[in-house]
């Protein structure tokens, strides 16, 4: 790398990190989550606002590509601290609702989307058409479980049935949701697919049966420091390359980076009332949250070009925001009341299950990255993710005046520690509203 690369990279860093940060607490100011501020930093360093020509001095390709191997990185450390999120605790106990709510919201937006795509495919589809079609339909499907805590948390839900009800629904949810993207990356990237797909069940047999307990295990091993975290640097060091060798892995079998770090989370122990995952978080997640997951939204920004959208292009959003929006609260609406919830619970449930925050952005960035979506249709879609985000929290509070909006994440990324969370047994567990951002 040339010392003029070198000045680049670093000023694009100081200017992400300053836009991402400006940005993100003008969104807490009203009362959106920081994540809708970063990805629209990213936005307005694209060619939607700038044009093509500033957006590319400001960045140029040789930039990206270095900026691009953090954006990985942060993705990677990201999509594992979704995983470590998703605590089976909270789908013990769970009941009719729980069940019937996670397969309509699933089904349905799957569904619907899966009938979209046939009109977009002649003007947007890339590869294999049955590779575009099941892509867009996950990519309907997806709930951002990180943000929908935090929102939960703020709107002072956490120890309701209606909050440990969508924390559960959209945990199960999101399981189904990349576990289906695994095998549309295969489908979508062609060649060899049943040697992949027969290798990837054993791995995941391997992480579950011989990766958890040795984790668990090296965990009350290794030295920690005094009056420190209960997670020791050993241990987070360990935890670091272990989740980079199981992205790899993934990688390597042609299913994306995403699952192999998704995976490795998901199996990592929790320790005694979840302290050895919180410390774990807890050092993992400033580094990721602060600066590398900001690069990834300003990389995708760069690919978000608006400004030449003509009038059946806004047709198509408009489409495509009615199945996103309609398809997750119908759904999910159905099945709350085939659960046994009333109008208004199972009107809130589809209205915290349209949350989809980083979480569609990294689908989407896995689509764009595999040739499923163009650059068009990517952008369209982002609009879509944004938008659904911020319709989550105005929503709520139509269809739960009275409820009290609690914390508005304006106090800053801290955020409250692990909320805990009544079990309808009177069992408590304990998730973690992290910090109010994806």
């Amino acid at each position: 790398m040339t010392a003029s690369q070198t000045v680049y990279l670093l000023l694009d860093l100081a200017l992400i990190l300053g836009l991402a940060r400006a940005m993100g607490a003008l969104a807490r100011r009203f009362g959106q989550p920081a994540v809708i501020g970063e990805i629209l930093a990213g936005v307005m360093l694209g060619p939607t606002l700038l044009g093509e020509e500033l957006s590319r001095t400001l960045f140029p390709d040789d930039i990206r590509s270095l900026l691009g191997a953090l954006a990985a990185v942060g993705v990677a450390l990201f999509m594992f601290l979704v995983g470590m999120e998703l605590d089976v605790g909270l789908l013990r106990g769970r009941g009719r609702a729980t069940l019937s709510t996670s397969l309509c919201s699933t089904l349905l937006p799957l569904a619907l989307g899966a009938a979209l795509a046939w009109p977009l495919m002649p003007s947007h589809h890339q590869g294999e058409p049955i590779g575009f079609v099941l892509f867009f339909a996950v990519a309907m499907a997806v709930t951002a479980f990180p943000v929908l805590a935090r929102i939960i948390a703020d709107r002072g839900l956490a120890a309701t049935k209606l909050g440990t009800t969508a924390l559960a629904c959209a945990a199960i949810a999101d399981v189904m949701a990349w576990a289906l993207l695994a095998v549309v990356v295969a489908v979508a990237t062609g060649g060899q697919l049943e040697w992949r797909l027969a290798l990837l069940v054993p791995y995941v047999v391997l992480m579950v049966t011989v990766v958890r307990p040795l984790l668990r295990r090296a965990s009350v091993l290794g030295p920690r420091e005094p009056g420190g975290p209960a997670a020791g640097r050993n241990f987070v060091a360990l935890v670091l390359g272990g989740l980079l060798l199981s992205a790899a892995c993934t990688e390597w079998l042609g299913m994306h980076y995403v699952f192999g770090a998704f995976l490795f989370g998901a199996v990592m122990p929790r320790g005694t009332q979840g302290k050895l995952r919180d410390g774990v978080m807890d050092r993992i997640e400033p580094l990721c949250g602060l600066l590398l997951l900001p690069v990834y939204f300003v990389l995708s920004g760069l690919k978000v070009d608006l400004s030449r959208l003509s009038v059946s292009d806004l047709g198509e959003l408009a489409a495509i925001m009615a199945v996103a929006i309609g398809g997750k609260f119908l759904g999910a609406y159905a099945g709350a009341r085939m659960g046994g919830l009333d109008g208004r619970q199972s009107a809130a449930l589809g209205a915290l299950l349209n949350t989809r925050g980083l979480t569609e952005l990294v689908v989407l960035g896995v689509g764009l990255e595999i040739g499923v979506l163009d650059n068009k249709l990517y952008s369209l879609m982002v609009v879509m993710a944004v938008t659904t985000t911020a319709l989550t929290g105005p929503l709520l509070r139509v269809i739960l005046p009275g409820q009290s909006a609690g914390r508005t994440g304006v106090r800053g990324d801290a955020g409250p520690g692990p909320v805990p969370l009544q079990q309808d047994d009177g069992a408590t567990a304990h998730v973690p509203p992290r910090r109010g951002r994806h």
